[in-house]
């Protein structure tokens, strides 16, 4: 047994660093070699080192969408999946990795989806290269992060809202986690987050920190299977590059999968409706403030944090079908604003907050008293 274990090290050892020597002659690597080498990864047989190093040729160099793709699919087939879920379930989930330390969008969106009915599948991690990630901000606002998909299914029954947690899904993530965290900036890891929910999404707003990665973001999840995707990346008229959401800082570049068809286009605030505002407007803090500050939103809060959510929950509304924003390629600004409104009405009713009470009572209720 272990002269059978040490024969897979040494093949992986020298797998990995065949890689490296390609990539150090700035190489790029196909689909196949970048499933492969993140196969090893995941499965614990690289150094954080090596790890690292792999990840830094790859950015200084630029990576490959065939590489995106075979880290993606390195990481689903060992992912812990939650099956058997409403067909029609999204995600909306951003990169991370822009640097602008803004309040969480994407989450607060999945509670204004939530509340119109719509089933959310929200895929996050704790922060890596900002102050508080989605898992961070749902701990401070109480609610739970099940694990067990029996009861993940049974929120979602209740709640038409669930909470996948990476780490609960994604426990080969943990070889990598020293290496990303040391290197604090932006890796191939990044892009590859939001295309592994492990629900299996099929409808997806994906926010991307760099609109260069817009159409390869689409292609991949096109490639696997994906119906209807927005890859999104707001570009601020004040800033220091791209944000990864529909930002009202600037116009939002977007690249749509749509019925098998690529289409590419700008959202502007104003065709929503919607005030400009600078992303300052909605700089974020810790766990803590983040959480106040949604907490605030749903109870009725005006101001540039809900109006970013209102334009992003619009368009995911669009993703997952509620509404018809694009005709022949082009967006319908009124259909925007109305989908505006209609994510606006979630907010003012009290139906969101609703969703976070119920959230939060399921997860009271499970603890065991002390």
């Amino acid at each position: 047994m272990s002269d059978t274990l040490s024969a897979v090290t040494a093949d992986s050892h020298a797998l990995f660093t065949a890689v490296l020597e390609r990539l150090a002659k700035r190489e790029s690597l196909s689909a196949t070699q970048a499933e492969e080498a993140f196969g090893v990864i995941m499965d614990g047989a690289v150094s954080s080192e090596r790890i690292a190093a792999f990840l830094m040729a790859l950015r200084v160099r630029g990576e490959t969408p065939d590489e995106l793709l075979g880290a993606v699919t390195a990481l689903r087939q060992r992912m812990n999946a939650v099956p058997d879920l409403p067909d029609n379930t999204v995600d909306v989930c951003g990169t991370g990795g822009d640097n602008y330390g803004t309040l969480n969008v994407s989450t607060a969106v999945a509670f204004v989806l939530a509340a119109l009915g719509i089933p959310v599948a929200k895929h996050g991690n704790r922060a890596v290269s900002s102050l508080s990630g989605a898992s961070d901000v749902l701990g401070a606002l109480g609610v739970p992060l099940l694990a067990d998909a029996t009861s993940l299914r049974s929120q979602m029954q209740s709640h038409r809202a669930i909470f996948l947690a990476a780490p609960n899904h994604h426990p080969a993530m943990r070889h990598a986690a020293q290496a990303r965290k040391a290197l604090g900036l932006p890796t191939l890891f990044n892009l590859v987050g939001p295309l592994v929910n492990p629900a299996g999404v099929r409808r997806q707003l994906v926010g991307v920190f760099s609109p260069s990665w817009l159409r390869p973001v689409v292609d991949v999840l096109g490639r696997l299977g994906s119906e209807r995707v927005w890859a999104v990346c707001g570009l601020p008229r004040i800033g220091h590059g791209g944000i990864d959401e529909m930002t009202l800082a600037g116009p939002t570049q977007v690249e749509a999968l749509e019925d098998g068809r690529a289409y590419s286009f700008a959202v502007e605030p104003e065709m929503a409706g919607l005030a400009y505002a600078p992303v300052s407007a909605i700089q974020g803090g810790n766990a803590q403030h983040n959480a106040q500050a949604l907490d605030e939103l749903l109870r009725g809060a005006h101001g540039a944090y809900r109006d970013t959510v209102l334009l992003n929950a619009a368009c995911a509304l669009h993703v997952a079908g509620r509404i018809s924003l694009l005709h022949e390629g082009r967006l319908d600004p009124h259909a925007l604003k109305n989908g505006v409104a209609e994510a606006a009405r979630s907010l003012d009713n009290g139906a969101a907050l609703a969703v976070l009470d119920g959230l939060r009572a399921a997860g009271s209720a499970a603890r065991p008293e002390r």
